[in-house]
């Protein structure tokens, strides 16, 4: 039976969680990671949320080593139902982790995904997370981001006008970013920008390089 529909900030604790986007999205973010990622290590996703994208990615990449991360102890759960029902040797056990956190339990990672995270958290925990990218990453290993963003001169989609508001209403720390910002922001922790692709459902993929 598939899990009730969730989103990060429901407070449901459930085995398995299902955030239904993941269905819809995981293709075409694979498309970009046979890009982007590198040939053998350890990609680090932090917010990992239901678990249903690692699962996917550990299969579509076997070369590559997985550790999934997640701050809510209910997500660790639902992550590690996910792993254990896929039964992939390239998945570790999932890791708490705080992205906001000056301290994470890895202390390196060959590349850094994270998936729908800065729009549904502080802007503290984006900070942290090239922070954290920064300390853990080699010189010209990728950062790599996907959701919702504004973008200065390109006119925002009317559903992410309204989902923008929404997320704010929910928690008035959250809310779509300026992508002008984000590279801001993460050039002083020290990752340069280095490709953007648009991606479906008025979602972009950002490639960031540890400088």
């Amino acid at each position: 039976m598939t899990p009730r529909p969730w989103m990060p900030g429901d407070g449901a604790v459930a085995d398995k969680r299902h955030a239904p986007a993941t269905l819809r999205n995981r293709d075409a973010i694979a498309a970009v990671l046979a890009d982007w990622l590198p040939v053998s290590g350890t990609v680090l996703e932090v917010a990992s949320g239901s678990g249903e994208h690692v699962v996917h990615f550990a299969a579509a990449f076997p070369q590559l080593a997985w550790q999934p991360s997640d701050p809510d102890p209910a997500g660790l759960t639902s992550i590690a139902a996910y792993r254990a029902e896929a039964g992939l040797a390239n998945i570790a056990p999932p890791v708490a982790l705080d992205a906001a956190s000056a301290r994470w339990p890895l202390d390196s990672a060959a590349a850094i995904l994270c998936i729908n995270m800065v729009h549904i958290s502080p802007w503290e925990a984006t900070l942290g997370l090239f922070a954290g990218a920064a300390r853990s990453l080699a010189p010209g290993a990728p950062l790599i981001l996907y959701g919702p963003y504004i973008e200065p001169d390109v006119p925002t989609a009317e559903s992410n006008l309204a989902f923008d508001a929404n997320l704010r209403a929910r928690d008035p720390a959250w809310g779509l970013r300026d992508t002008d910002t984000v590279k801001a922001a993460a050039a002083t922790a020290g990752l340069a920008f280095a490709a953007r692709r648009a991606m479906p459902a008025n979602n972009l993929m950002l490639l960031l390089r540890r400088t």
